[in-house]
């Protein structure tokens, strides 16, 4: 029993409609419904998502930091990817109605959609499925710690990521062509800047090294 719930109290609920609870609408194909304690007061330690996907659409990379979970194929399918860190192996599961894969806590993982109509149920051993998200993670380290500790250079490691939007939650964006678009147009451009700049100060090779970091 839930040691907090007061069973005899109006409020106590044994029911709910997931259709009603969002999480995250890409578009009426692909789109995930949560279910945890905050929708529903009598669960103990048990959430769910219901993901919905098409083709080629991909949950994308994260993990969850306080649950295991259980991928249930109810129809469609979909390659469950699933990093194991203690082989260091990207472990693959094709599932299909019926079947399941399962992703220990913790573990950095993926699902990618092989047909429409992919329906996805995702179980966690938690009241709560709480979630860490590669977008959040690229967004939101600083890139002067990715590029001093991996020794990148920092502008182009900015450029890679400007597209990235927090909370993607499902890839690709709906607009993802003319993102890439724009991402191309600003590389060249600023090729171009870096091009004039050189012709224009063909004998100042010191002043082009101090400032390279602005044009890459």
């Amino acid at each position: 029993m839930v040691s907090y719930m007061d069973y005899t109290s109006p409020s106590t609920q044994f029911t709910f409609d997931v259709n009603k609870s969002p999480l995250f609408i890409k578009d009426n194909e692909n789109f995930i419904n949560v279910l945890g304690i905050k929708q529903l007061n009598t669960l103990e330690n048990v959430s769910l998502l219901d993901i919905f996907l098409s083709t080629s659409n991909v949950v994308e990379p994260h993990y969850h930091q306080n649950a295991a979970e259980l991928v249930y194929c109810i129809s469609g399918s979909a390659v469950v990817s699933i990093f194991n860190p203690f082989t260091k192996q990207l472990l693959n599961f094709t599932i299909t109605p019926g079947q399941v894969a399962n992703v220990p806590q913790g573990w950095w993982h993926f699902e990618i959609a092989l047909q429409d109509n992919t329906h996805l149920l995702a179980i966690f051993d938690a009241p709560t499925p709480e979630v860490i998200l590669g977008s959040d993670i690229l967004k939101f380290t600083p890139a002067n710690i990715m590029a001093h500790t991996y020794c990148l250079d920092e502008n182009q490691w900015k450029q890679a990521i400007a597209p990235v939007k927090p909370s993607t939650y499902i890839g690709p964006y709906k607009d993802c062509e003319r993102i890439m678009e724009n991402v191309q147009h600003q590389n060249i451009d600023q090729q171009y800047q870096k091009l004039q700049y050189i012709q224009q100060y063909p004998q100042t090779p010191y002043i082009y090294q101090q400032y390279r970091h602005y044009w890459g």
